[in-house]
């Protein structure tokens, strides 16, 4: 039996090891981040926390008497370039019975904007729409 190796330039290495990299600096984006705005309609705050090689992301919004927690789920984590295993901005998506909504976040000189993208799926003919709000810890 003949066995076969399988030779790889030094370049594919390296795109391989940036590929296969978690981002390790994901603590500027953890905590608790509440909205600037305390008459806020939207999200009232985000809780971002560590979750193995990656981060978990909760929502809440704006509901009485108490906000509404839209629950806990995986978030992404994104690095301002390729060479940086520092996190600046996140994503995370949410699926309610009624819409989905894409959640973004990105860090700005100490502040954490957050974006809504929420798409109806509930054939209600109503418009989907964007929101943000600017959070801080």
């Amino acid at each position: 039996m003949i066995k076969t190796l399988d030779f790889k330039a030094p370049a594919d290495l390296v795109e391989e090891a940036v590929m296969e990299a978690v981002p390790t600096g994901v603590n500027p984006l953890l905590g608790t981040w509440k909205n600037c705005d305390s008459a806020t309609r939207g999200v009232v705050r985000v809780v971002i926390t560590a979750a193995g090689k990656g981060i978990s992301v909760r929502v809440f919004g704006a509901c009485h008497p108490t906000p509404c927690d839209w629950g806990a789920v995986t978030g992404h984590a994104y690095s301002a370039n390729v060479g940086s295993n520092t996190a600046i901005a996140f994503t995370a998506t949410y699926k309610f019975d009624f819409k989905d909504t894409v959640v973004t976040g990105s860090l700005d000189r100490g502040y954490l904007t957050v974006e809504t993208f929420d798409h109806f799926t509930d054939g209600s003919g109503r418009m989907d729409y964007y929101s943000k709000a600017l959070c801080r810890h």
